[in-house]
């Protein structure tokens, strides 16, 4: 059996030390068999043991890495009988630390699976890091199938500080090496043109070198080999011959591939050349030396010239500049743009053109001036600058009609920003020195994109006269973060440029050249280039470009047909100077071929898919499939023990509250029972603080604005925090920044401004988990879940947000970006999945206590309890005096403060009563999740009345177009709302997003303002409302809603919080649902407004009279004609908190027709307390059929006319009918004597129910409800008074309760109390009232004195009010609504 901590060596290398070293460090014992060398001497003082041979180093090890540099190294000391296979045991793992190629390293994986019984093989591939996180440090590149990396993962990641894994076949690690040993070639031999290049165009090597090691061009080979060429270091003996084998060695694999590589095979070719100088005799020579008899330029010279700084000339240049303020511009495209605003904003007055209108009308919105052609801006002007594409473009604004230099003043200055040979720069000048206007030029390329052109952070290289770059010196300095002045006069910038651009062009080629022959090679191209940024074939053009290859995104941030353009200039240039660039101009091949293709006007990246065309490749990086489940249950187990008991009896001792600052209101959605502030006045914070809370969450919604003023908001809100706790004793907190748990927001602006207040913290904790969401941190990389896959954050939509946009999933280097390089990766800490899981809570705090102070640190988890076991923790690290600032997601606080969860609030938990207005939903956010789940509202929530607002009048059209938008949406909310219907309003699907992040996050708040002006202008008091979004929910709550604070009360779904609106609000008491835009499955919006949404039927007659039976009285159905006896009903019923039925009779049907149903339907719907809608004395067929289609909750079929048969057939069919609908059907048998709406029955027409045909009825019709008579009459009643047969009302109840069938009494006018109560005993559930009502209508209209017709019908309807609440108060359902 294998010991688990004991790895052993076959053979030593310096590596190897490196990583014996660190397996020591981790804990692992190490032992190793190498003859004697110093290596093994110092493979001792490290604590490692000796071994006498192969077979003692493989015994009882859990793994055995063998190193392995040719192919038959490993026989004898792995297959003879004292090898290392001898002694292994089944269970242990061989890596092979190997160098060999791919073929090779399959072949001895052949051999040593047929030779042993070892099941897990990984082949190893070890170097050192060379990135600013690495910095020498080892990485390895492991490949192997799935099981071995599995088992090895352990091991492997603790001989490391970067681990890559390829799963499949071995050899991925010799294959990533070719890769970059491809790159290494090719960037060597540009590195040599392009000194070359400069050099003979009178540029100092030292200057080239000094400012393109921190311009695009740039690449490790350039940066860290060029120095040692310049002095002479490099020698052909120790370099040249390594790299010719290397290039050759992958030249070789590509052929039997198939596969071109143009690039690698001339650069062999130069190598080769360079190699066979002096043919062996001279085998010391320096390259330097070499290279100048290949190319026949004198290096050396150059070099050696007095040198002078670049970037000093530059600062006394500025020094001595005069301020102007008259700027013409021409030339507005995406660079030129942003230079000129950036001007506007430094306070010069710019005066635009461009050919392209829009443009122009975007330029004047900025507040720049503009002009119809190239002279109009430039009279009057002290400096011109120039941005256009190309030199034909620069001679036709500057010389063409209406050309500038006929209207430029004289003196004044022109900067030539655009790329142009150095040739036509030196033309040009001569040519205004013509002009005798005493006009200068600057020849002033520039570098750095469009981002940091309107941030005025470009890099300039600018050449001329003294005179002119001291006049132009402002200008040059308000557009450049790093500005060189290179001597040599005009076109010396351009040349500096020029050899730029011919790196940045063979970077670019040469990485599309690596990346399609990595595809091909079988490679996962996401994570090739991930390991290619850490080797020596990196460059900032491959760092920079591969991204848009591997994502197959070729937006155009810089066109292929620039490169087009630049390496042409290259080409000219080298054939005018006599300097062979063989790399440069195959280079520019490639892109004149991308051209050709159609795809000049994409993104240079574009490149690649010339190898893709050629060769069938495909480099867009697929990301692995990663099944949630499966890494989830690869995990250890959870810790065991619950550790919320111990937060909580931690809490006690802790006097510190949990205070969280909430980006939107979305962070309170794993919480419950706690406060939320929506200001910060010192008073507010003291009072709440006075409440001793173990936490409250103050709104600050700082998502939704710039980064100053989030910035400026923390720091005012930690102010008063501050100050408040420092006024009271006792008092102490902990801040929370509560951010998005997909990684947007301001970090670390506000974590920034919050340590600005509040001093330094022992550690910032970084924990983003968030179960209810799909988040998940593992391994230190940020996954959002997606059905059953997990996605790495960085690939999500989340990432590419417009305003908080990133790349990296990896949290070490999610920092790093986002502090762009203040906190590098490598200085970030993490508590591992593991420590939570195997070391508890204890392990927590004794990592976080160890951290040095000023510490980030990320937290890993995958569970709740993991969650839970990093806040008790914590807790004690705070226990113990340390002091965390956490920038986390919701999940952390409802761990920190223990909170127990509870299930989801419904309408009935909120205590809500029912309410006649419908619901309002409001949406804002524009996340893909948020339009899926607005997609299936609609589809799933027919009854919804929908306002889709337009975001581009909102935002991008006239405040009266905007007014107008806003009037006409809450307009029609308002009348949605009062009729009873939810109503959602949506802003339009269409995203429109600003140039920038900042013009971004303005677009979102003329949306968002104007949702709230929406929301304000709506008058009606909705059911509930729900704000999708978190942008949206906040604002609608404080400014539109105007709450100062709420009650978390829960959730209305999981992650999604419910609020209880403080008293202050517009609408207190209506519940307020905060919707997060990235929450739930694709029906979840649909759920919430299902359950919270007032039906659209409240009640139905059938449980009306279910509660009725249960409750022991009954209901009173009172027959209406008009508005004023609706009206009525309904309003004795509110005020009696009684439920009623509204009845229609065929008469009043016939007068009223259809709109005295839709007035009953909509007066039940909207009705606050249960109100049915009841069709009475149906003996028509055709009449009846007609009847069940207007909507009415239950009918009555009257066939009491018809023979008992006839009316068994009759009623039968109107009740399948109605039943189908879902309606009660209440039928009669016998026949009441009376009079009812001029229907009279004779008395000798009357007859009593018979109680043997009630059975037969009953069983033959389906009914649900039977009218009886026993001896009630319709009208009045003799002066004798009612003679009602009870027994015979209690034989049929005896049936009907059997049968599961409701008693209805008509004629319920003018019954005393006592026959209303032992009817009620007897199972009578409903009572028909007419008479009365009638009769009290009648009476008002005779004798009321009023002369107004509103107020006659007011008086009528008080008096019918008056005796229908008099009947509820008899009938006992005063009080029972439900």
């Amino acid at each position: 059996m294998a010991s688990q901590s004991v790895v052993g060596f076959i053979g030593l290398d310096e590596l190897s030390l490196e990583v014996a070293a660190s397996l020591l460090h981790s804990g692992y014992a190490v032992k190793a068999f190498e003859g004697p060398s110093p290596l093994m001497d110092e493979f001792i003082k490290l604590g490692g043991v000796r071994c006498a041979n192969a077979l003692e180093a493989g015994k009882g090890v859990a793994a055995l890495i063998l190193l392995i540099s040719y192919a038959d190294q490993v026989n004898d000391t792995t297959f003879s009988h004292k090898g290392a296979l001898k002694g292994l045991s089944k269970d242990a793992i061989i890596i092979l630390q190997s160098t060999i190629s791919p073929v090779q390293i399959q072949k001895l994986e052949k051999s040593l699976r047929e030779g042993s019984e070892i099941a897990s093989i990984v082949d190893a591939y070890v170097s050192k890091g060379v990135s600013e996180v690495l910095n020498g440090k080892v990485m390895i590149v492991a490949s192997g199938n799935s099981a071995s990396i599995s088992s090895a993962k352990p091991i492997l990641t603790a001989m490391c500080k970067q681990l890559y894994i390829f799963e499949g076949e071995l050899g991925a690690g010799s294959k990533i090496k070719m890769a970059s040993e491809l790159l290494e070639g090719i960037h060597f031999i540009a590195s040599l043109e392009a000194i070359s290049l400069g050099a003979q165009a009178g540029i100092h090597p030292w200057i080239i070198y000094d400012i393109i090691s921190n311009a695009a061009g740039n690449s490790w080979v350039f940066k860290n080999l060029v120095p040692q060429l310049l002095r002479g270091n490099l020698t052909k003996h120790h370099f040249l011959n390594t790299l010719v084998q290397n290039s050759g060695t992958v030249l070789d694999m590509a052929k039997s591939l198939t596969f071109p590589l143009p690039l690698l095979a001339v650069a062999h070719q130069q190598l080769i050349a360079g190699s066979s100088y002096g043919r062996g005799d001279d085998e010391d020579a320096t390259l330097v030396k070499v290279w100048e008899k290949v190319l026949g330029v004198n290096i050396i010279d150059a070099a050696n010239a007095e040198a002078y700084k670049p970037e000093e000339l530059a600062n006394q240049v500025i020094a001595k500049s005069k301020s102007v303020k008259q700027i013409g511009f021409i030339g507005l495209g995406a660079m030129g743009f942003g230079m000129a605003t950036h001007l506007l904003r430094s306070d010069f007055t710019v005066h635009g053109y461009d050919v392209y209108k829009p443009t122009l009308s975007r330029f004047a919105n900025a507040g720049g001036l503009i002009g119809s052609s190239p002279a109009e801006v430039s009279k009057d002007v002290e400096v011109l600058v120039v941005m256009v594409t190309n030199e034909a473009q620069a001679e036709s604004v500057l010389y063409g009609d209406l050309g500038a230099v006929s209207a430029l003043p004289s003196g004044a200055s022109i900067i030539l920003s655009s790329t142009v040979s150095p040739a036509f720069v030196s033309q040009l000048d001569r040519r205004l020195q013509n002009e005798k206007k005493n006009l200068k030029l600057v020849d002033a390329p520039v570098s750095g994109g469009v981002k940091r052109a309107s941030e005025g952070t470009l890099t300039i290289m600018a050449s001329g006269t003294d005179e002119a770059v001291e006049h132009a010196g402002s200008v040059l300095s308000a557009l450049s973060e790093k500005l060189y002045i290179i001597k040599g006069g005009c076109g010396a910038g351009s040349g500096v440029k020029m050899v730029n651009q011919l790196l940045a062009g063979v970077h670019i080629a040469s990485a599309a050249e690596a990346m399609a022959f990595g595809a091909r090679l079988g490679l996962n191209t996401r994570f090739l280039f991930d390991a290619i940024t850490n080797s020596r074939g990196t460059s900032w053009m491959l760092e920079n470009r591969v991204p848009h290859m591997v994502d197959n995104d070729y937006t155009p941030l810089s066109a292929l047909d620039i490169f087009v353009k630049d390496l042409g200039i290259v080409s000219r240039e080298c054939s005018s100077r006599r300097v062979p660039l063989h790399i440069a101009t195959v280079a520019h091949q490639l892109f004149l071929s991308g051209s050709a293709a159609g795809w000049g006007r994409i993104d240079d990246s574009a490149v690649v898919k010339v190898y893709e065309t050629l060769t069938g490749v495909k480099v867009e990086g697929k990301f692995p499939v990663i099944v949630k489940e499966a890494l989830l249950q690869s995990l250890p187990s959870e810790w065991p023990q619950d550790p919320t008991e111990d937060i909580h009896r931690l809490d006690q001792n802790n006097s510190k509250i949990l205070v969280v600052l909430d980006d939107d209101p979305t962070g309170t959605q794993t919480v419950h029972d706690i406060d939320v502030l929506t200001e910060w006045a010192i008073e507010s914070l003291v009072e709440q603080l006075s409440k001793r809370p173990k936490c409250f969450f103050i709104l600050t919604n700082s998502r939704a604005l710039s980064s100053g003023k989030a910035s400026a908001l923390i720091a005012d809100i930690c102010q008063n925090l501050r100050t408040a706790a420092k006024s009271m004793e006792g008092v102490d907190y902990t801040v929370v920044l509560r951010g998005d748990s997909t990684l947007r927001g301001h970090f670390p602006e506000e974590a920034d401004a919050a340590v600005s207040v509040l001093g330094e913290m022992d550690a910032w904790i970084i924990c983003p988990f968030f179960l209810q969401g799909g988040r998940f941190t593992i391994d230190d990389v940020h996954y959002v879940a997606d059905s059953d896959r997990l996605i790495p954050a960085g690939e999500t939509e989340f990432a590419k947000d417009a305003a908080f946009g990133y790349k990296s999933s990896n949290l070490r280097e999610w920092v790093e970006e986002k502090t762009r390089g203040r906190i590098p990766a490598s200085s970030v800490a993490s508590i591992s999945i593991e420590l939570l899981r195997k070391g508890g809570p204890n392990a927590v705090c004794e990592r976080l206590c160890s951290l040095q102070k000023g510490s980030t640190c990320i937290v890993n988890a995958a569970s709740e309890r993991d969650m839970y076991v990093f806040a008790a923790g914590m807790i004690q690290a705070e226990l113990k005096g340390k002091r965390f600032l956490c920038r986390t997601a919701a999940s952390f606080v409802s761990a920190r403060i223990g909170i127990i969860p509870k299930a989801s609030v419904s309408p009935s938990d909120f205590g809500m009563t029912k309410c006649g207005n419908g619901g309002l939903i409001v949406v804002g956010s524009y996340v893909p999740k948020t339009t899926k789940q607005v997609e299936e509202l609609k589809i799933q929530c027919g009854h919804i009345r929908s306002i889709e607002i337009s975001v581009d009048k909102l935002a991008m059209k006239s405040l009266e177009e905007r007014g107008e938008e806003i009037n006409r949406a809450a307009e029609m909310a308002d009348v949605f709302l009062r009729s009873g219907k939810d109503t959602l309003i949506m802003t339009s699907r269409e995203l429109i997003t600003g140039k920038t992040p900042s013009e971004s996050l303005e677009i979102n708040f003329k949306v968002s303002s104007a949702l709230v002006e929406i929301v304000r202008h709506i008058t009606t008091r909705p059911h509930y409302i729900i704000a999708k979004g978190g942008i949206t929910s906040s604002d609608i709550a404080t400014k539109a809603l105007e709450a100062k604070r709420a009650k978390i009360v829960g959730q209305a779904l999981a992650g999604v919080p419910l609020w209880q609106l403080g008293p202050e609000s517009r609408h207190p008491g209506v519940p307020y649902i905060v919707f997060p835009g990235n929450v739930g499955s694709s029906t979840a919006l649909a759920e919430v407004v299902n359950c919270w949404a007032r039906p659209v039927k409240l009640s139905s007659t059938k449980e009306l009279l279910l509660n009725a039976e249960k409750g022991g009285y009954a209901v009173g159905a009172f027959n209406v004609y008009n508005l004023e006896g609706v009206e009525a009903v309904v309003a004795a019923a509110e005020e009696q908190q009684s439920p009623a039925i509204l009845q229609i009779h065929p008469s009043a049907l016939k007068l009223g027709g259809i709109p005295l149903v839709a007035c009953c339907i909509s007066a039940a719907e909207k009705a606050s307390v249960p109100v049915t809608v009841h069709f009475d004395h149906g003996n028509s067929k055709q009449e009846m059929l007609d009847v069940l289609e207007l909507g009415f909750d239950s009918v009555m079929v009257d066939g009491s006319h018809l023979p008992f048969r006839d009316n068994i057939l009759y009623t039968k069919t109107i009740s399948l009918l109605a039943h189908s609908k879902d309606m009660l059907v209440e039928a009669e048998l016998g026949r009441l004597s009376g009079t009812e709406d001029d229907l009279t029955v004779e008395d000798y027409e009357a007859r009593l129910t018979d109680v043997n045909q009630a059975h037969e009825f009953i069983d033959g019709t389906g009914i649900d409800a039977l009218a009886v008579c026993i001896g009630n009459v319709h009208g009045k009643y003799p002066a004798t008074g009612p003679n009602l047969r009870l027994d015979l009302l209690k034989d049929l109840y005896d049936l009907s309760s059997k049968k599961g069938v409701y008693l209805v009494l008509h004629g319920a006018s003018g019954l005393s109390k006592e026959l209303i109560k032992e009817c009620i005993e007897r199972g009578v559930t409903k009572f028909n009232v007419n008479t009365e009502v009638r009769k009290a209508y009648m009476e008002s209209l005779s004798s009321s004195q009023k002369k107004d017709l509103v107020q006659v019908m007011a008086s009528a309807k008080e008096a019918m009010k008056s005796v229908v609440a008099e009947k509820m108060h008899l009938f006992g359902s005063a009080g029972k609504a439900c």
